[in-house]
């Protein structure tokens, strides 16, 4: 979504910022759009699910996009949506923004910067941590935080303090590439199981971003109303009972945190096979990837 708003929105001006719905606005909000009118967008950041405008003020624009929350650049005599909740008019003739949220989880505000390091940010970013894509990303930093943690490792992976952006999709695609059980104890793990399950997270991420992320219905599309083609390269979330292309066992879902986490019982061991002293099964030949 940043990348897909960044090219149409920086340089242009802030004219007008229309709350539609009362949900669209968060309660909390620094100051009123009123003190963002005819401000510049310098450019489009993101930390987790948060987006930055950058302005030529000393004031971020704020958007969080909750569950559903999907910015649109529509025609402006398009018919509103039936979910519209807040209209950003850049000044352009023909088109606008639009942020629609069918679940109304998320909000637009005027956030204030505060100083990280050398840098200023917006304060919403200040409660996260950066994701495995930002620069400040520190990879041996999240290393050690995530072998002190005694929680179950896809509960971390979905910790916001540990490294953001990681959903519950990505955490078990991550998880069966890596071939890590979700509920084995984070502390547990070893550093070369934590790095290859890092590296294995980035992996799956960029692969996700280069065709648009996953789209499982009408609300998970990009700024042009096209929806993302990842969801067919799944290989465990959501491919219950459908054979693990690596080996042929089929997928398992469990309830883990009150979400659905699938993963492979054969590749994915809860007690690794050196310690059990369980032999692997052999691996089984899948000739072509499922329908």
């Amino acid at each position: 979504m940043r990348r897909g708003l960044e090219p149409w929105i920086v340089g242009k001006k802030i004219r007008e910022i229309d709350v539609v719905h009362k949900g669209g606005n968060r309660s909390s909000t620094y100051a009123p759009f009123g003190a963002i009118q005819g401000a510049e967008v310098l450019g489009v950041a993101r930390r987790g699910k948060f987006l930055w405008f950058q302005l030529d003020r000393d004031l971020a624009l704020m958007a969080h996009l909750g569950m559903s929350g999907q910015f649109l650049i529509q025609d402006k005599h398009r018919a509103y949506e039936k979910h519209l909740r807040v209209r950003i008019d850049c000044g352009d003739r023909k088109r606008e923004i639009r942020f629609i949220d069918q679940r109304t989880f998320g909000w637009i505000a005027i956030d204030k910067l505060v100083p990280e390091g050398s840098d200023t940010i917006p304060q919403s970013f200040a409660r996260i941590a950066p994701d495995v894509f930002d620069k400040k990303f520190d990879r041996q930093g999240v290393i050690n935080r995530i072998s002190r943690k005694n929680s179950a490792i896809k509960r971390v992976l979905l910790d916001q303090s540990v490294v953001s952006g990681v959903g519950n999709i990505y955490a078990d695609e991550a998880l069966w590439r890596a071939k890590i059980h979700p509920e084995r104890i984070a502390k547990e793990l070893s550093v070369p199981e934590i790095s290859e399950l890092l590296k294995a997270t980035i992996s799956v991420m960029e692969e996700a971003l280069e065709q648009g992320g996953t789209s499982f219905d009408e609300l998970y599309i990009n700024v042009n109303g096209e929806s993302g083609y990842f969801e067919v390269e799944l290989e465990a979330y959501g491919q219950e009972d459908e054979p693990c292309t690596r080996c042929g066992r089929q997928i398992r879902r469990i309830t883990l945190g009150n979400r659905s986490s699938h993963f492979c019982p054969q590749c994915q061991r809860k007690s690794p096979a050196k310690e059990t002293g369980e032999k692997s099964a052999p691996r089984k030949k899948v000739s072509s990837k499922r329908g």
